[in-house]
């Protein structure tokens, strides 16, 4: 019996349908699907970030991660907001006809988030297909930095999700007929072979994800047949495991990964990776770019600007010459990306903010003045009964010195949009 394709069905058949299929298996795993199983891995994860470290700490600051329960929708419009990043590298004269089109698929996919589907876990997820969603994310970022004329391969990689999940089937036959421990038991090992082991490297997000997506398409297979769900790991030491829910502690109920938190993390694991001002680790990204805008006041702020000066300069000359330069330059092109795809989100308001400061360094001083005044009016509807602290007051205060700073850009006469646009986004190309 040939075991349908979810390309060929509706996704919210993946969960509900209880058909049972004859199983013609062969036993043995060759080492041809234990490389696809963790090619896989890697393929999904390398284009979101420096892939977080699983079996070992890390200090990269790009995987740390912010596990907490997903804010609810806030209110504004995002029809009605002008996001630029296309139509800026357009005015350059780089093609983002394959950015837009991934861009276009990652909307078709959140506008069927409800309320509900927002806060379901990854593993019951019905409406949104979060494995293309996660694809097309990684397909705009693709086309945006390689400038390539053929677009990410989305739909070839949705069928390699495909062919794991029957590589499992064809591999493990008895396990299907087993206890939903010693199934389980066997997952884990089908899927954390190979890359993910031996280069004790890998994205927790995305192992999950893939972790979600075989259990969607066995469950539409009619071979899972009790509920299970992913137990995602806080620290960078432990791998996303299932588990049997009846069998689930109250502390168990912490580690499940939402379809929101999911999405939001792939977004800001991106957004840290790639934000152009890091010079100082133990500033928010916000103020990391108020400061380099000088909106922070700092003690040493005559040597702190002079060292982002040479910096800035060292990091364009390589630039110039084709040399990619290290992440402490970021990308803006990528950032902004992010920080978009986040905006459309619209979990938390402070993206705007953050939104908004990237398109001052790029000198679009106009929108991002509708930004921070949006931010600023959403802000001050839900701050009620917030304790701040010393890290949010010194935001507050960068935040008004950007307001106040791009008001008095519009009082003077003449004022247009300066070139320095090109240097941020127009001459970033890889060296490959």
């Amino acid at each position: 019996m040939v075991y349908p394709s979810r390309k060929n069905l509706p996704y919210d058949y993946l969960l509900s349908s209880q058909s049972f299929f004859s199983r013609s298996v062969s036993s043995g795993q060759t080492s041809t699907q234990q490389a696809m199983v963790g090619t896989m891995a890697a393929t999904l994860s390398s284009p979101f970030t420096p892939l977080t470290s699983l079996l070992g700490p890390s200090s990269s600051k790009s995987t740390k991660l912010h596990l907490q329960p997903s804010c609810s929708r806030f209110s504004y419009r995002t029809a009605d907001l002008k996001l630029l990043l296309h139509d800026a590298l357009d005015s350059l004269g780089i093609d983002t006809s394959h950015a837009r089109e991934a861009r276009q698929g990652f909307l078709s996919q959140i506008e069927k988030f409800s309320d509900m589907e927002r806060e379901t876990s990854i593993s019951i997820n019905r409406r949104v297909d979060l494995g293309k969603t996660a694809l097309y994310i990684a397909a705009e970022d693709d086309s945006l930095i390689s400038h390539s004329s053929v677009p990410l391969p989305v739909d070839a990689f949705i069928e390699r999700l495909d062919d794991l999940s029957m590589g499992y089937c064809s591999t493990y036959t008895s396990s299907l007929c087993s206890s939903p421990q010693n199934f389980l038991h066997s997952l884990d090992n089908y899927l954390y072979v190979d890359k993910v082991l031996t280069r004790r490297s890998g994205s927790a997000l995305m192992l999950s994800l893939i972790y979600s997506e075989i259990l969607k398409m066995l469950r539409l297979w009619g071979l899972v047949d009790f509920d299970c769900e992913i137990y995602y790991p806080y620290d960078s030491k432990d791998l996303p495991r299932g588990y049997d829910k009846k069998k689930s502690k109250e502390s168990d109920r912490v580690h499940i990964l939402t379809s929101q938190t999911l999405l939001e993390e792939v977004l800001r694991s991106l957004k840290e990776a790639f934000w152009p001002f890091q010079y100082d680790d133990t500033r928010s990204l916000f103020l990391s770019a108020a400061n380099a805008a000088n909106c922070v006041a700092t003690p040493n702020a005559i040597e702190d600007s002079g060292f982002q000066l040479a910096s800035a300069k060292a990091a364009q000359h390589r630039l110039d010459r084709g040399v990619w330069t290290s992440v402490t330059f970021g990308d803006m092109r990528r950032a902004m990306s992010a920080c978009e795809r986040l905006v459309l989100l619209g979990s938390d308001p402070k993206d705007l903010r953050d939104y908004s400061i990237l398109l001052y360094h790029c000198g679009f001083y106009d929108h991002s003045l509708q930004y921070l005044t949006l931010f600023e009016e959403i802000k001050g509807s839900v701050q009620q009964n917030q304790s701040s602290t010393g890290m949010s007051r010194l935001e507050d205060d960068a935040t008004e010195k950007l307001m106040m700073r791009l008001n008095l850009i519009f009082m003077e006469e003449g004022w247009s949009e300066p070139s320095r646009v090109r240097k941020f986004l127009g001459n970033n190309s890889e060296p490959w």
